[in-house]
Order: structure tokens, then sequence, then C-alpha cells
């Protein structure tokens, strides 16, 4: 692949000259054809180099964020199932409580801060 890519840029180079020397049309309009074909070759390359890296790592605990679900922001903050779960049999099937261990921990150490108001 890497080799039809060589080539490929290769063919390019030429024609480029050629347009600049004042080739023939059919060289100028063969441009196009081999700059998309240069694409198609790349898109195919880094398909599959995606791949194989997602294989390699697919056991482990992270991924690199390229190779992560996208998805939206929204679905990516949201709470895990497992913690809605817990949360839920804590709370008897009330669910109110759901936090990650992350948030229930700054929750118990920076608890909201009550003011007084005086009357005048």
């Amino acid at each position: 692949m890497l080799k039809q890519l060589d080539d490929l840029k290769a063919e390019l180079a030429n024609l480029r000259v050629a347009k600049v020397t004042g080739g023939a049309a059919s060289k100028l309009v063969k441009i196009k054809v081999v700059r998309k074909s240069i694409a198609r070759v790349l898109t195919v390359y880094n398909q599959t180099q995606r791949a194989r890296s997602k294989e390699y790592l697919k056991n482990r605990k992270y991924l690199p964020k390229d190779l992560r679900e996208k998805k939206t922001r929204a679905i990516r903050r949201r709470l895990s199932t497992h913690i809605v779960a817990n949360s839920m049999l804590k709370t008897k099937g009330k669910g109110a409580n759901s936090m990650t261990v992350r948030a229930t921990k700054k929750a118990s150490n920076f608890p909201a801060r009550r003011y007084a108001v005086k009357a005048l």
C-alpha cells in the first residue's frame, strides 16, 4: 500500500511539472484523479492502522483518546449503569443519590455552605 502511495505521489509531482511547463490538457485533468487516488489509499491505510491499534490495546484499562468512542459530551459524562444500580440498591429504589466515588468524596469534603440572614 505504501509502495502504491509513493508511485501516486511521484506521478502527481510529474503532472504538476507538466502543468507548469504547459503540458497537454489530458494531463491537467489527470491531476484531480491522482489526488483522489492518494486520498483513497491514505484513508484505507489509516483505517487499518486504527483497527490494528484498537485490537492491540483492546484489553488495556485505558485507550488513547483518539481511539476512544466519541459519541457526545453528555453521553460521556453520564453515570455508568453499575453506579446507578448500586445507588438504587442503597437507597431502596429511589436512585436520588447516584454519584460517582469522586463526586461523593467532593460532596463530603466540601459541603454546601449555609448562611444566616440577620433581621433588621
